[in-house]
């Protein structure tokens, strides 16, 4: 009975041994084919390398006229133009001094006039967003520049930062007349902005010019009032000073500035001497980029304003 039992487990395991060589060999087939998807997945989380582009050469650079500071905000400078001569060598007869107000505000057109083969002064107001920037380039250029000096009108609106008020202390005016100077290093005198009302006040303008007198600067009188009292007061202290002949715009009209720069020829001839107060606009630019050459070829010598002072 033993001998029959072991035959008959030994008849069971022949089966499992088959069974084992059979699950080895599907396992053997399997394997190779798992390997080869394993090396070859790529995870979503690393993105496959491309080559790099070519990089293109970067364009030359190229000189465009500078945007309306309205529009863009612009700070950077365009290129300086060349300088021109205060004086123009050889000329004779009439002067002419072309003084621009209320610079520092529109730098594209200010450009323009700094662009202009004769002399002429930039007045530059303070604490505006272009005060230096416009006061260098205009030193750069050999052009004249002043101080803009805003100065309460008799209108009562505000005529800018670091304005001169005739209900102001006299050491409120002394204190503002002096910062508004430091704004401005490279001015060789000042010219009053507004002031109908200020520049008619002997006590205001008496220490206003005694500010002038202190840094050796000059003064000249916008006249933006017959009853100015500025080149007066100049006068009795001793600092040069002069005062203004003809505005240029107060229309903004190319025709209209042209005829006031003829006028202010035939002061020149008339009385050998002029000068003329324009602004950023332009009309004033376009009449006066038309009518230079005119002038000149008249006999009119453009000079700064501080060759018209005495």
């Amino acid at each position: 009975m033993p001998r029959k039992r072991k035959r008959k487990s030994r008849a069971g395991v022949v089966p499992l041994l088959l069974a084992a060589v059979l699950l080895a060999g599907v396992v053997w087939a399997i394997l190779p084919h798992h390997r080869a998807r394993r090396t070859a997945y790529v995870p979503r989380s690393t993105p496959q390398r491309r080559a790099p582009a070519p990089v293109k050469a970067a364009p030359s650079p190229s000189i465009v006229p500078a945007p309306s500071a309205a529009a863009t905000g612009l700070e950077s400078p365009s290129a300086v133009p060349a300088a021109s001569p205060s004086t123009q060598p050889g000329a004779t007869g009439a002067k002419v001094a072309i003084v621009i107000d209320d610079c520092g505000q529109w730098p594209d057109v200010e450009r323009g006039y700094l662009r202009l083969p004769i002399a002429l002064t930039l007045a530059v107001m303070p604490h505006v967003r272009y005060t230096s920037q416009i006061a260098q380039e205009a030193v750069d250029a050999n052009k004249g520049v002043m101080l803009h000096l805003p100065m309460e009108p008799v209108s009562g609106r505000a005529a800018g930062p670091g304005e001169i008020e005739v209900g102001m202390t006299d050491e409120q005016v002394t204190e503002h007349t002096e910062d508004d100077l430091a704004q401005v290093p490279a001015a060789e005198g000042f010219n009053n902005h507004e002031g109908s009302a200020a520049s008619a006040d002997p006590r205001i303008m008496k220490d206003v010019i005694a500010v002038a007198k202190r840094h050796g600067v000059f003064f000249i009188d916008s006249r933006t009032s017959a009853k100015t009292v500025g080149a007066a007061q100049a006068q009795a202290a001793g600092v040069p000073t002069a005062s203004r002949d003809v505005f240029l715009d107060n229309v903004a009209d190319e025709a209209y500035t042209e005829s006031m720069l003829e006028r202010t020829l035939a002061i020149a001839q008339r009385k050998g001497s002029a000068i003329a107060i324009g602004h950023p606009k332009a009309t004033t630019l376009a009449a006066l980029q038309a009518m230079y050459p005119k002038m000149e070829a008249a006999g009119v010598q453009f000079v700064l304003a501080r060759d018209l002072v005495r």
